[in-house]
């Protein structure tokens, strides 16, 4: 049986995750209140910033500005902007 959260994302109760998938208190603050749907929706736009972007997961920096735009993805409702990006 899956659990249930009420998806900050979302706006509604819905799947929440099997397991965290992020660590540290970030990563407990997504468990406990990110669904499976919106983390989904999370993990494409972050392909797409990785891809876009070049980011390289290895630099410090990088890391830190893809945990910013989750942070904002998913908390503050802001979406991802990608240059030359138009969502359909």
């Amino acid at each position: 049986m899956s659990r249930t959260v009420y998806c900050q994302f979302l706006k509604k109760e819905a799947p929440g995750l099997d397991f965290q998938f992020y660590p540290g208190e970030l990563g407990k603050r997504v468990f406990d209140n990110i669904s499976k749907e919106a983390w989904a929706q999370w993990q494409t736009k972050q392909v797409m910033l990785i891809n876009e972007k070049k980011l390289n997961m290895m630099n410090v920096e990088h890391r830190k500005l893809l945990e910013e735009q989750m942070i904002a993805f998913l908390f503050e409702g802001q979406d991802v902007e990608i240059e030359g990006y138009k969502p359909q």
